[in-house]
């Protein structure tokens, strides 16, 4: 199977940020979330962004970001989530391949297998894997975007569109194979740089060779980092180091940590059941 990739038009998105309602729906992943949750408030803070970042629960955002030209001001939408690297750095370190790279070319995660190492989280170069906090370790497994092919919620396999996509009124996101979105996306680059009624001469495509290529693809208005995107960004040489060193011994000692959780748990347990005998 070809390499499949979503195209991110952000000359398009209005931010409805019906996407990100979407994702949530589709993935289960709204459930009942606190007024504060992972130590960020989820309130008006005074910000059109909310969510304001990625989270276990929120793995699509869309961002604002003001650009000041000629005594105005104009916004930039930008969206935030899994990149589905080619050299994805998240893949190379993860101990018990609990990530890897499915069918579609796309980073896929198995819950499962995670074992909350952290590693993920700690060498992608965008910032995206969250881990989820557990009362008895302190930090939990991880959470993230996999563009809807996680296995009891795939789309993708009965010919659906990601949700993300299926619910974008302005069709500022579109699903595809990826050397056609390439070709679509640098059309849609050299006509914002011409431009008929405002050209953009900044324009960018950003995704088509960065870290081996992105599978989600992305026509920007302007500059990468206008948009909070690194312009270059590289496989962390400390993911090489993790992936052969650390790696073997995290999956050597896993079973003796596994272990030490479990008579923390039952330890826990007693210790709770005494209370309440007491009282």
């Amino acid at each position: 199977m070809s390499d499949k990739a979503i195209l991110f038009d952000s000359s398009r998105c209005i931010a409805c940020r019906g996407c990100q309602v979407a994702c949530k729906q589709w993935n289960e992943t709204d459930g009942v979330i606190p007024a504060k949750q992972y130590g960020v408030q989820a309130v008006n803070r005074g910000s059109y962004e909310n969510p304001p970042d990625l989270s276990p629960t929120t793995w699509l955002t869309i961002k604002f970001f003001e650009k000041s030209e000629d005594n105005s001001i104009e916004w930039l939408f930008g969206r935030r989530s899994c990149m589905h690297c080619t050299d994805a750095a998240c893949v190379e370190v993860c101990p018990s391949g609990a990530l890897f790279h499915n069918e579609y070319g796309f980073v896929g995660y198995d819950k499962d297998k995670c074992i909350g190492c952290g590693y993920c989280s700690q060498h992608c170069p965008f910032d995206v894997p969250r881990l989820d906090t557990n009362i008895i370790t302190g930090v939990g497994k991880m959470d993230k975007c996999t563009l809807c092919t996680t296995p009891s919620l795939d789309r993708l396999s009965t010919g659906e569109l990601p949700a993300c996509v299926k619910t974008c009124p302005t069709d500022a996101l579109i699903y595809g194979e990826r050397e056609e979105l390439l070709a679509r996306a640098q059309e849609l680059v050299d006509g914002l740089r011409a431009g008929h009624s405002k050209a953009y001469p900044n324009a960018t495509l950003y995704g088509e060779n960065e870290l081996g290529g992105l599978h989600v693809l992305y026509v920007l208005t302007d500059s990468p980092e206008a948009y909070g995107l690194p312009k270059d960004p590289q496989f962390p040489i400390a993911a090489t180091i993790t992936k052969d060193i650390l790696g073997p011994i995290a999956r050597v000692l896993w079973p003796v940590v596994a272990a030490g959780l479990a008579l923390n748990v039952l330890v826990a347990w007693f210790r709770q059941r005494k209370h309440g005998e007491v009282h």
